[in-house]
């Protein structure tokens, strides 16, 4: 399911294009923000589906080899643990999964690059080395070597699959992360016995939703009057040269610290301080932490930020 972070963040994108775009119904934007949430649970699926493309590969390159006219003993008598995973079967079998896919028209079939990429990161891996040497199989097994395969570097961090999203959707700029921890949530959760995948929804419950298009439908009404407010607790600053990301950031602070009175300040502060680290100018989340404090403090003081229930101060 998709955190309230990355909710946050598509919030504080889709109200960055609605400003500076001039875009002045609201509810337009709404449904591209809620299109870009969508987007990311997408993603989610897509990656999923990589493995059982990286196995396909792998059935292709012994098949190859068995056909040869000269093949070695290795080639006619090959290690199908890997192809033999049953968990990249129940994967592949899952109709939740492929009536997603097909659905949304999701898949890797237009990239054998980036496959044939992934799938040689993982035959030089220690994991998948130990995984193929250990002559027991177990489904707990199977799920590790799958689950190290998200989780490793060659993944992660490969500008090769970073393109490829791109070339797919601009909407998943940045989502990666996102997604591999779904994926990753979700092998954690197999067990042997189940029939499916678990897949996870797209969100924990409707109250998601609620919250991502409330926050951004008043952020966007009450920007200038956020602005404004914000302005007063900036001390010792040119308020011309706050960086727009910045301010973004601040009034969207303020818009959830203002109208969620059952989500505690502390988590609220913490959340998009963390989210100033990484789309915000480099420095800017000590400058933006300084701010969103002093004006939590004072404005709770004066009774215009009001919290309900113990511990949410």
């Amino acid at each position: 399911m998709l955190s309230r972070r990355l909710l946050r963040i598509k919030v504080v994108k889709s109200l960055y294009a609605h400003i500076q775009g001039e875009v002045e119904k609201v509810e337009v934007s709404l449904k591209n923000l809620r299109y870009s949430v969508d987007k990311a649970y997408e993603l989610y699926f897509q990656m999923l589906w990589l493995i059982v493309e990286v196995r396909r590969y792998a059935e292709q390159r012994i098949e190859i080899g068995r056909r040869k006219q000269l093949p070695t003993a290795e080639e006619l008598n090959p290690n199908t643990k890997f192809i033999d995973n049953k968990l990249i079967d129940r994967i592949e079998q899952s109709e939740v999964i492929n009536d997603f896919v097909q659905a949304h028209r999701l898949g890797w079939s237009a990239y054998p690059e980036l496959i044939r990429d992934m799938y040689n990161a993982m035959t030089e891996s220690s994991y998948y080395k130990n995984y193929m040497s250990n002559e027991n199989r177990s489904f707990k097994g199977d799920v590790a070597v799958v689950k190290a395969f998200f989780m490793s570097e060659a993944v992660e961090d490969s500008e090769m699959l970073e393109s490829v999203l791109e070339e797919q959707s601009i909407m998943w700029n940045d989502d990666l992360g996102a997604a591999l921890i779904m994926v990753v949530r979700t092998l954690e959760d197999c067990r042997a016995m189940q029939e499916d995948i678990p897949v996870l929804p797209e969100f924990k419950s409707e109250d998601d939703w609620t919250f991502a298009k409330t926050l951004f439908a008043r952020a966007a009404r009450n920007y200038k009057e956020n602005v404004a407010t914000v302005e007063r607790f900036i001390v010792n600053w040119d308020v011309e040269r706050i960086a727009f990301m910045d301010n973004l950031i601040m009034t969207t602070a303020l818009t959830e610290l203002k109208e969620f009175d059952e989500i505690p300040a502390k988590v609220t502060l913490d959340e998009y301080i963390e989210i100033s680290k990484y789309y915000s100018s480099p420095g800017s989340n000590v400058f933006i932490n300084g701010v969103l404090d002093r004006m939590k403090n004072e404005l709770m003081a004066d009774g215009t930020i009001v919290k309900t229930g113990r511990g949410l101060q």
